[in-house]
């Protein structure tokens, strides 16, 4: 009886000093409370997925704590990014987006939350161009061959993942601004718009590296041109479309990381600089290389002008042209 009454009387001690652990625990610092999670606002297989899969396991080794990687896709990323505006902003929730993060405010007008308010940026990841590509077959050359047949009455008709994505809304930005016929063809995602690629049913096509280089290095696309200012390190040979008669376009790839609105700075600042030691790793740098992305590290304020500049850009874009969502 002395024994069960001591291990009833360590059961009942044990029992009143949970709250009290719990709440210890919470006040920890971070990130030692609970796991971290980082919700990937589209579903597997996507470069969104695959980046924060990437991340993944360097970040737990680095913060020794447990992350976990969760898919909310859905509505081009909205879904997943209004989970994250409304959970606790304690720094155990983060949004990994897509450069379509920006394009939403505009695209979607009725969005559940404010883009530049209500998740502010812990870190911009990284950037990629976009390639603008032909079919072998095609009487295009050279990305100045597609703009010459752009001039004429019938255009030139191009395939994009989807309307509003950046692949289109950088070609209608080019179109705007120069007089070209330019017309788009939206296909449901990378992998319709490669069939018809491919097939040569659709002239041009844009896409991210990741989505195009394995045709080009099977020489069934030929490249035309890359969307950002500089040459692509993945594609070092195909000129910008900045050289090739545009100075200053500029249209990236970009993937981020965000957190909740009121996230304390302290812990924006240290998830900053975990995010930032992890993308200077040799091994996470070169898998991020393998799909097409130039790492960045900088700031969580860099990150913030960058994804409100492109915000402002893209919106303005949508709204010239009458662009709508699928």
């Amino acid at each position: 009886m002395t024994t069960r009454r001591a291990l009833c009387a360590l059961a009942l001690a044990a029992s009143l000093l949970l709250p009290a652990a719990f709440a210890w625990a919470q006040a920890m610092p971070w990130p030692r409370a609970q796991p971290i999670k980082l919700v990937a606002v589209f579903p597997p297989g996507g470069s969104v997925d695959q980046v924060a899969r990437i991340l993944q396991p360097a970040l737990q080794r680095l913060l020794g704590q447990t992350v976990v990687v969760e898919n909310r896709g859905g509505a081009s990323g909205s879904i997943g990014a209004a989970a994250v505006t409304a959970s606790p902003p304690d720094g155990y929730t983060f949004a990994v987006v897509f450069d379509s993060h920006a394009s939403l405010p505009a695209l979607l007008p009725g969005l559940p939350y404010d883009t530049k308010r209500d998740l502010p940026p812990v870190a911009l990841l990284g950037t990629s161009a976009m390639v603008i590509a032909a079919h072998p077959d095609s009487p295009f050359k050279t990305f100045g061959d597609a703009v010459a047949a752009a001039r004429a009455a019938r255009g030139v008709s191009y395939g994009t993942i989807g309307s509003g994505s950046l692949g289109h809304l950088s070609m209608a930005l080019l179109a705007k601004g120069s007089g070209l016929n330019f017309v788009h063809v939206p296909y449901k995602g990378g992998g319709p718009l490669m069939n018809d690629a491919l097939a040569g049913h659709v002239p041009v096509s844009i896409g991210s590296v990741f989505l195009i280089k394995p045709h080009l290095d099977s020489r069934r696309l030929r490249p035309l041109a890359v969307t950002t200012s500089q040459r692509s390190a993945a594609l070092p040979e195909v000129p910008t479309i900045a050289e090739s008669g545009f100075a200053g376009f500029d249209a990236p790839a970009w993937w981020a990381v965000l957190a909740p609105a009121r996230t304390p700075p302290e812990v924006v600042r240290q998830m900053n600089e975990a995010l930032n030691t992890v993308l200077r790793q040799p091994e996470v740098a070169q898998r991020l290389a393998g799909q097409g992305i130039e790492v960045f590290t900088g700031s969580p304020e860099a990150a913030r002008s960058f994804l409100e500049a492109q915000v402002d850009v893209w919106g303005k874009v949508i709204r010239d042209n009458g662009i709508k969502a699928d």
